[in-house]
């Protein structure tokens, strides 16, 4: 109920707003209600509106389009005639047909699109084509931990302006926790579609400033190579201690690796350039040498720094993704102003997230990390991961500095739940991290574990520290694939259907499920065997059990995280 003073205020402006201004209100106070109160509370009523909404999604681990489709629920309530739709789906000459199109869009790596949205990001930058009709807002998903913020987002805002469409809502860039943002974003959305005024094309974008993260130096005491002799893999358990650390099981680190010294030698040697030239770059000063070994990312870098590199040299080069080393030995430089004009186009050197294999109850002062050495093969020649490589030449005593990266979509829950862990190769990391800090807190819920790797004499991560777990009851139940033991090979997925009929019993009985390791194709065949189990021991059809597990997620009782 309004004091009468706020009812004058309230029959005044009413008397100044049009038919359709009044109509705009009244949709914004229901998205406002239904937006801010209880899941359980009842949504206002709808809202008609006679406007056709697009959103579009890009997504490489399925935030964007997890809250993509969200957003599109909440609209539908509002009365709003929303389609929500993958850009990996999208068909490109339906785009000058849009009236309003909003996008949630994430970024990967050195600033590129998800590869599901790389066929419409290339269409919308290469194809000579206007859509004066199309008005649209980007909401941009990203990482402030890497150098390249949210780029793909500013990239397709930036595009669309370029394009001739209007900007209705400047360009919202999100960190990880991105649910007030996105939400503050859509309402803004939802109020353009009936303003009386959009914004102008030259809106000036509005981002949130990147938040810093507290960067702890540590001391590396232990590196060992967790698998035997004779392993087709070199996979290293660091130990680091760091004064005030503070973190969570399920976060991860996050480091910047350095360059091989020798690599930079031979760079420096292919050019002719003096190493010790101090030069400013990206607003440092530094010198070439120091920039090579710290700073730059000199592998496998990005097909636009390679258009980049193209045009500086007036050359025309595949686009195909190489060293910088390799470049500059088939396209050389001319001369020391050339290199430091290419030393510009190139970008910092990301850091590399490893998700935490220790307790901060069990291991006060420490946080370890399990690394696979990457070895992959280009044109014939091994290469090795710029990271796993550098962490896996540390010796003991050696400083490194590292942040924490939280991820609050990856957490242990209450003591008290059941949890069901499947992390074959270092996805193994974070189940050590959460069955030590169960077994430090005496925490009563049941721990159950599948582990895979290829063989069982030489790649059972952590085993000594499993079997003291299982003898004492800490950790339930354990089952274990090792592919390559014999003639078919066994993954984690064909022991988790073994075991289906007491997996739903757990499952259904509110245990929560972890799954984390290699996206592809792991992840996908672990969630696809899951929805099997949960169709054929629940009596499913496989529609209820795709809903049963989109609820599991929503309740966060299937939690991942996969690279």
């Amino acid at each position: 109920m309004l004091d009468e003073a706020r009812l004058q205020q309230w029959n005044a402006l009413i008397a100044t707003l049009t038919k359709q201004e009044l109509t705009w209100m009244h949709g914004y106070i229901a998205g406002k209600l239904s937006m801010d109160a209880p899941k359980s509370a009842p949504v206002a009523a709808p809202v008609a509106t006679s406007h056709k909404v697009t959103i579009a999604y890009g997504t490489e681990t399925g935030n964007a389009k997890k809250l993509a489709s969200d957003l599109a629920g909440k609209a539908k309530k509002m009365g709003i005639n929303a389609k929500l739709v993958g850009l990996d789906q999208y068909r490109f000459t339906d785009l000058a047909k849009e009236e309003y199109f909003f996008t949630v869009i994430s970024t990967q790596g050195d600033g590129e699109p998800p590869v599901g949205a790389k066929k419409f990001y290339d269409h919308i930058h290469q194809n000579g084509f206007t859509i004066p009709k199309l008005k649209y807002s980007v909401l941009a998903l990203g990482d402030t931990s890497y150098p390249q913020f949210c780029k793909t987002g500013e990239d397709v805002d930036l595009q669309f302006e370029k394009l001739g469409a209007t900007r209705v809502v400047p360009l919202q860039k999100c960190d990880l926790d991105y649910e007030a943002d996105a939400n503050e974003w859509f309402m803004k959305a939802i109020h353009s579609l009936n303003a009386p005024a959009v914004a102008p094309a030259s809106t000036s974008v509005a981002a949130k400033k990147p938040i810093g993260k507290k960067t702890y130096n540590g001391t590396i005491v232990t590196n060992i190579n967790l698998n035997a002799t004779g392993s087709n893999k070199q996979t290293h358990h660091i130990e680091i201690v760091a004064e005030g650390l503070e973190y969570e099981c399920g976060n991860s680190i996050g480091i910047v690796p350095s360059n091989q010294p020798a690599v930079v030698a031979e760079i420096l040697a292919v050019t002719g350039v003096d190493g010790t030239k101090v030069i400013d770059w990206k607003k440092e000063t530094s010198s070439i040498a120091d920039l090579l070994t710290n700073k730059i990312n000199i592998s496998y870098l990005q097909e636009n720094a390679i258009k980049k590199y193209a045009a500086i040299i007036q050359q025309e080069i595949p686009l195909v993704r190489m060293d910088l080393l390799d470049l500059l030995k088939i396209y050389p430089v001319k001369d020391t102003a050339q290199f430091i004009e290419v030393l510009g186009i190139l970008n910092p050197v990301p850091p590399r997230l490893y998700t935490i294999a220790s307790s901060p109850m069990a291991h006060e002062g420490e946080v370890h990390i399990t690394v696979a050495k990457d070895v992959f093969d280009v044109n014939g020649v091994e290469k090795t991961g710029l990271c796993s490589n550098f962490l896996s030449l540390q010796k003991t005593e050696t400083q490194l500095n590292f942040f924490v990266q939280p991820n609050k979509r990856f957490k242990l829950v209450e003591p008290t739940k059941d949890i069901i862990m499947i992390g074959p190769g270092t996805g193994v990391a974070p189940f050590r991290s959460f069955v030590a800090e169960r077994d430090a807190t005496g925490a009563t819920g049941r721990n159950w574990l599948f582990f895979g790797d290829q063989h069982f004499t030489t790649d059972f991560s952590y085993q000594t520290e499993w079997q003291n777990w299982y003898s004492t009851g800490v950790l339930t139940k354990i089952n274990l694939a090792f592919s390559r033991d014999q003639e078919e090979k066994i993954y984690v997925q064909h022991r988790m259907l073994q075991q289906a009929e007491e997996l739903y019993q757990w499952i259904n009985n509110g245990a929560v499920v972890y799954l984390c390791g290699a996206k592809y194709p792991m992840g996908r065949d672990v969630e696809h065997t899951l929805l099997q189990i949960i169709q054929q021991q629940g009596n499913k059809s496989k529609e209820e059990a795709e809903q049963y597990f989109e609820i599991m997620k929503e309740e966060e009782r299937f939690m991942e995280d996969v690279y």
